[in-house]
């Protein structure tokens, strides 16, 4: 009688546990790199806290990287999301203000921050930030942009990837550094880069 073939090594189906260990994962790395920092976080960490083995993390994902970018893929939806409604100064200044509070006050915030440190010195993680993340939020940032100027709500003084650029990296930079977000600094730089419609025709 022939031996068995070996089985295969099981994929992330999508049923209902491994939809709970996906996001127990998820959970744990969000949770350990906000008490630990990203140096001291390990996958066998992860797979502690979330109560799985870690060849079921390493069938998933390749490294903590990618972990933490799936986390913050599915946090900055829920709680980042870009405007979907046609955008004007006041709702690209509302996104600004919930970015600012995202950096500073969310824990996928510091995930955020932690991939950023972490691209600086790693090209495999600064590809991989600006594939899966960084761009295509990007794409959609640069549409808002470009929809409110084709409605006349703005009229910005560079293009829209420069403007996205100077309207976010001060914001980027305070959290870096551990510095307060100055109150009515997101006002002056709507009102400064945007030119919205009422200053724009003044």
């Amino acid at each position: 009688m022939p031996a068995a073939s070996p089985r295969p090594p099981r994929t992330h189906s999508g049923n209902r546990r491994d939809e709970a260990a996906r996001l127990a994962v998820l959970h744990a790395a969000d949770d350990l790199l906000a008490e630990h920092g990203f140096g001291a976080l390990t996958v066998e960490a992860i797979a502690r806290r979330a109560g799985v083995a870690k060849q079921t993390i390493y069938r998933w994902w390749p490294s903590k990287v990618e972990i933490l970018l799936d986390t913050l893929i599915e946090d900055s939806e829920k709680r980042l999301p870009i405007p979907a409604e046609q955008p004007t100064a006041e709702s690209i200044r509302g996104y600004l203000r919930a970015f600012a509070r995202f950096l500073t006050r969310d824990p996928a915030g510091k995930v955020m921050l932690a991939l950023i440190a972490q691209a600086q010195h790693d090209p495999a993680t600064a590809e991989s930030f600006q594939q899966r993340y960084l761009g295509p939020r990007r794409d959609r940032e640069r549409d808002m942009l470009t929809r409110a100027i084709d409605a006349g709500e703005i009229a910005p003084r560079l293009g829209p990837d420069a403007t996205m650029d100077a309207l976010v990296g001060p914001l980027v930079y305070c959290a870096l550094t551990g510095s307060a977000i100055p109150r009515g600094l997101i006002g002056a730089l709507v009102d400064d880069l945007l030119r919205p419609r009422s200053i724009a025709s003044a």
